[in-house]
């Protein structure tokens, strides 16, 4: 088995936006071969990684990613070239030292994290081993709870609806991840019946989640929890909520603007909305409650419902280390959203997951917005044991992709296989 890299090509492809993202293949002297599709975000922190376009508006409107695809098929293929595939880590730092720069904005992160990705799936194939299990070992039997965005408002719905940029169905007490699919499922098409029964559009976004021009952003809790009913669950017992209000989105200068409701929010107003939600709804989990550099917010925020819910940070840490390595410091949360684009290597990735685990923090994988057929999540929330996912909607192709492989999964590993149900999340 010869596992030494012979073949680097990229191309330019379209993700579900219909905009540019970048496909990387593999090919190992052996014989192996990977290949990996890059994802894009539309709402996202300012402190990720760069993702390089090529700003010609000639073309896609300035979104192209040729100048990304040269630098693989160019400088990095020559660069990686001969290295072993097994020895991933090793492939990711001649990225991340070739390139040079902290936020990846000479190559761009859509360009190493393609090249990065594409080399495990190599490694894995030549060693004849599911990619879950290649990364995660014998130990990579838990599957998720998965985190279903049902509902969206903020820039996901072009501000025509609530604040809040995602709402949340998380089967937990399903029996297995086959039956969180289907809690969700039949979930999903009781609210977009009640919806459509109260007059309101039922189009989808990006994710797959409805944008009803709702006026409060607590309309959409209660309209999902009579979905959960209405589909004959329990809402708190068999499915609970979880949130992403991208508060970054709304926050201008040092406050929160909920421009649905006409309310302007200090950092202590929006802690005392979330602890008064969190004690009226089933909600385990809050992500981006407050925003990026609301560092003083964050902390009051873990200090006051810390004990009660799953606080996320996204934009606050990026699957970035050092952001959260100063979170831990400062006691700012008790969890954190991982992105591989956000950084921009598989390694760094698992190295953000491994730092948030020992001092007993969760991790949540996550998609974007701008999605390929591409399942790498779904085997990599398997392999690093996170218990839960959050990729969208059960709807389009791109979304639903994600939870079919995490079905084949399940199937593959039998009686082996393990639920994470409420125990994904760490409050």
């Amino acid at each position: 088995m010869n596992t030494s890299i012979e073949l680097v090509f990229a191309r330019e492809i379209l993700d579900s936006r219909g905009n540019p993202t970048v496909e990387v293949d593999i090919r190992l002297k052996g014989g192996a071969q990977g290949r990996a599709g890059v994802p894009s975000g539309a709402s996202t922190g300012v402190y990720e990684a760069l993702e390089l376009r090529d700003e010609d508006d000639k073309r896609y409107g300035g979104k192209g990613v040729t100048k990304a695809v040269n630098f693989i098929n160019g400088q990095i293929a020559e660069a990686v070239q001969g290295m072993d595939a097994l020895e991933y880590a090793a492939v990711d730092r001649s990225l991340i030292d070739l390139d040079g720069t902290p936020d990846k904005s000479h190559f761009g992160a859509n360009a190493t994290l393609g090249v990065s990705m594409a080399v495990v799936r190599a490694a894995a194939q030549a060693c004849n081993t599911p990619l879950y299990k290649f990364l995660g070992g014998d130990n990579a039997v838990t599957l998720p709870c998965p985190m279903f965005n049902v509902l969206n408002g903020g820039v996901h719905a072009n501000w025509q609806g609530p604040d809040f940029q995602e709402f949340m169905i998380c089967p937990s007490g399903a029996p297995d991840f086959k039956e969180a699919l289907r809690w969700a499922a039949e979930t999903y098409h009781a609210l977009k019946k009640l919806l459509k029964d109260r007059g309101y559009s039922v189009g989808v976004g990006d994710e797959g989640g409805f944008a009803p021009a709702l006026k409060k952003n607590e309309d959409a809790v209660e309209v999902i929890l009579k979905a959960i009913e209405t589909a004959g669950y329990k809402p708190g017992e068999e499915v609970v909520l979880a949130l992403d209000p991208a508060s970054s989105a709304f926050y201008e200068n040092g406050s929160y603007i909920l421009r649905t409701e006409g309310r302007t929010l200090s950092s202590e107003d929006m802690v005392g909305l979330y602890a008064a939600w969190v004690e009226k709804y089933p909600i385990v989990v809050i992500e981006d409650g407050l925003a990026e550099d609301d560092w003083n917010g964050w902390k009051l925020l873990n200090k006051t419902i810390g004990q009660k819910v799953e606080l996320v940070g996204d934009d606050l840490f990026v699957t970035n280390v050092k952001r959260i390595a100063r979170g831990i410091a400062e006691d700012a949360a008790n969890a954190v959203l991982i992105k591989l684009n956000q950084i921009g290597t598989v390694s760094e990735t698992i190295a953000a997951i491994e730092m948030a685990r020992k001092v007993g923090w969760g991790a949540m994988v996550s998609h974007r917005s701008g999605e390929t057929t591409d399942t790498f999540i779904a085997d990599f929330t398997v392999a690093m044991g996170t218990g839960h996912l959050k990729t969208g909607a059960p709807c389009r192709g791109e979304r639903i992709e994600k939870y079919n492989q995490l079905l084949r999964i399940e199937e593959e590993l039998g009686g082996k296989a393990v639920y994470a149900g409420r125990s994904a999340f760490v409050r």
